[in-house]
């Protein structure tokens, strides 16, 4: 498995935004993901050290258009958090 498939895209939202000052980043993850193979993608892809992995599995919602219901997809998502000497992500420097 390719780092690059198992890191899917960052999360942008008021709550991973707060996180960003104390170098921690939140990401999609594939959902068959452990937390050691969550660390060296975000090492070796943004060149960090990784101090802690946290995950959480997200359940799909219940949706309705009308009289149809349906479900959105569930995902995996990873909370990063940087050593306090590390370099922090430059793609989330231009958001905070």
């Amino acid at each position: 498995m390719n780092n690059y498939d198992i890191i899917i895209k960052p999360v942008l939202s008021e709550k991973s935004y707060d996180g960003i000052a104390a170098k921690r980043y939140a990401f999609v993850v594939k959902k068959d993901a452990n937390k050691t193979q969550i660390k060296l993608a975000i090492e070796s892809i943004f060149g960090v050290s990784v101090d802690k992995v946290n995950t959480v599995r997200v359940s799909g919602k219940t949706r309705r258009r009308g009289y149809q219901e349906g479900k959105t997809a569930s995902y995996k998502k990873a909370y990063v958090t940087l050593t306090a000497d590390s370099k922090a992500i430059e793609f989330f420097e231009s958001l905070s």
